[in-house]
């Protein structure tokens, strides 16, 4: 069974950090681009970065860059998401998902999606 599980979300206060993971089964991440997603309640869903399966190209975001570093470990099988400097406007559930070829802002591209994990960033 082909599946992405996230994990590492939890609530932190604001200024706070938090790594979360993307583990997959069942199929080798190192061909395929990795998305992170957010989507807050009443919101579309939206990219916030992602990496590409080779040569190490990576795009975030306006509002994560400079805070949110993601990287991978093929070795591992798993993509990491670190975040940074977090602020209430992070809160979100996030979500990791592969696709082939390049990476996209469009969810709809993404071939494999994860179940989430709650961010929330709170005082």
């Amino acid at each position: 069974q082909l599946q992405l599980v996230e994990s590492g979300g939890g609530l932190v206060h604001p200024g706070g950090s938090l790594r979360l993971s993307c583990a997959a089964s069942g199929f080798t991440l190192d061909y395929y681009v990795i998305g992170w997603f957010r989507q807050a309640p009443g919101k579309e869903r939206e990219r916030v970065s992602c990496i590409s399966s080779s040569v190490g190209f990576t795009y975030y975001a306006d509002s994560v860059k400079g805070r949110f570093t993601i990287s991978r470990d093929n070795a591992k099988n798993t993509v990491y998401l670190q975040m940074n400097s977090l602020k209430p406007e992070d809160t979100a559930v996030y979500y990791c998902a592969a696709r082939s070829l390049y990476c996209s802002d469009n969810p709809r591209r993404y071939t494999y999606w994860g179940q989430g994990t709650q961010v929330t960033v709170s005082s």
